[in-house]
């Protein structure tokens, strides 16, 4: 193998992710970079470096301004105006969507690297990771990886001292790809006969996702499309944004999506004995139900900071395709029951105000009715309730959806040290969100391109620093890392 980086890659989140780009508040910034143990000065240079490549300053919608104001009159203050940073009160944030509609994704980000050292296979999909256990200490060696035709290759480091690995598989991916490799519990690995490599019983738990509720807004005339670009960020451990105008007629309704279709990320809404082929279909026909209505309105989302509920990760089989069976526990701890009732009575206010009914054409609405539309327009698996409207804490267990914000299952300290490296083991490292035990900010994926920047950047000043120690000069090692994509 040369000696370059080498990008095995099939997919970003970045890709996939609508909302907006925002760093963390000052005081929650230091305590969570603290916690990680980042050096808070290459932090904030990783986040310019982030916003300079493919962050936008959107083109703000009516309904948006709307949104904007009816937070303001219920106290979410003060405005801030435009900005990346994560503070108190209401702003508008940042885009990866460009003035002409275009997305500007994570992949975006390799246009900066040397191509003179950088390889990138696309449709490589890593089966898993290869150790060699010979030593006192297993070290990773490379990893098997199949290509679009269903052949399996093997990627394998250098012997140079810092050549390492780097998972990058996401919360679920990660777990999912240590798991495979032979890093986790041991009663596990046996149950699935997987060779162990490390006995971690810590790999694939405190899996936490924020839950996410929507109340409906009907408009009585068709509406802009707007995505997340307003954000309420409450002292009561609440996010409130709003999107609308999915489509404008039949034709541009699509409501399913393959592999990445909504169905996939709201299995974890249920237990997971009832995840059955036949609850999935039944969720795709509720879909294809929806009125058309429901995409000519709007919707005011709130999400739930920091969940106290958490859950587990385990492997449904020993295929990186499948994906692994995963439990958030939804509202499990009574407080982020509570955070959701009181988000919900914050939305159904905003609906109710001057501001929306001036902008919607409609009359203002009691709650009970603001609350039967939304279940009507509300699609997930979970069986719905007569009380749904009579009981706020049921309409929020029945009416919970993913916003894709999961994280944890490899946390620092249990699964890997404060520098990502996984404990155990040699030469093998995570930068993604599984090591997260919050997920920061409205949107986690300012933060997840930062640490990228930052683990890189900084693994390549400490190689430099070490050269210089050690008498060498005007060396640069070009020998980088592995790093994968599942």
């Amino acid at each position: 193998m040369k000696s370059t980086t080498r990008y095995l890659e099939s997919g970003d989140r970045s890709e996939i992710c609508n909302e907006t780009f925002g760093k963390v508040e000052e005081i929650v910034f230091c305590r969570f970079i603290k916690k990680a143990g980042w050096d808070a000065h290459l932090v904030n240079k990783s986040y310019t470096w982030v916003e300079e490549q493919i962050v936008h300053r959107p083109k703000v919608a009516p309904w948006q301004v709307v949104v904007r104001d009816s937070l303001l009159d219920l106290g979410v203050a003060p405005f801030n105006g435009f900005t990346y940073d994560h503070i108190y009160g209401t702003k508008f944030g940042g885009t990866i969507f460009d003035q002409f509609g275009r997305r500007h994704t994570a992949a975006e980000l390799l246009a900066s690297a040397d191509p003179l050292k950088l390889t990138v296979l696309v449709h490589a999909t890593v089966q898993k990771v290869l150790f060699d256990t010979s030593g006192k200490r297993p070290k990773a060696a490379g990893v098997l990886f199949k290509d679009e035709n269903g052949n399996l290759h093997q990627a394998f480091l250098s012997n140079r001292q810092r050549s390492e690995i780097i998972l990058s598989c996401g919360a679920i991916g990660t777990p999912q790809m240590l798991l495979l490799s032979g890093i986790g519990p041991k009663n596990e690995l046996e149950e699935k006969k997987i060779s162990a490599v490390v006995h971690n019983e810590f790999v694939g738990t405190g899996m936490a996702d924020n839950p996410m509720n929507t109340i409906f807004v009907p408009f009585k005339r068709p509406v802009e499309q707007s995505l997340i670009q307003t954000v309420g960020i409450t002292k009561m451990g609440v996010y409130i944004e709003a999107s609308s105008g999915f489509g404008q007629s039949n034709d541009s309704i699509q409501c399913h999506h393959g592999i990445m279709s909504a169905e996939i990320g709201q299995l974890s809404t249920l237990p997971p004995k009832q995840r059955t082929p036949e609850a999935i279909q039944a969720y795709i026909k509720r879909k294809k139900d929806i009125p058309h209505e429901a995409f000519k309105g709007g919707f005011i989302l709130e999400k739930i900071a920091n969940p106290i509920s958490t859950g587990e990760l385990r492997l449904i089989n020993t295929n990186v395709e499948d994906n692994p069976s995963v439990t958030f526990n939804y509202f499990k701890h009574p407080r982020d029951l509570q955070r959701c009732v009181a988000g919900i009575r914050m939305a159904t206010k905003m609906v109710q105000s001057e501001h929306f009914t001036n902008f919607t054409q409609y009359d203002k609405q009691t709650t009970d009715k603001i609350l039967n539309i939304t279940v009507s327009a509300n699609v997930n698996l979970v069986p719905k309730h007569t009380n749904d409207t009579k009981s706020l804490e049921q309409f929020c267990k029945d009416t919970v959806i993913t916003i894709w914000h999961y994280h944890g299952g490899c946390h620092v300290g249990k699964v890997v040290n404060r520098d990502q490296k996984v404990l155990g083991v040699d030469r093998l490292r995570i930068v993604d969100g599984s090591v997260y035990d919050e997920s920061p900010g409205t949107n986690p994926q300012a933060t997840v391109m930062m640490m990228g920047r930052t683990q890189i950047h900084g693994t390549e000043n400490l190689e430099r620093q070490t050269r210089k120690t050690d008498g060498v000069s005007g060396l640069i090692n070009q020998e980088h890392e592995i790093e994968e994509q599942s």
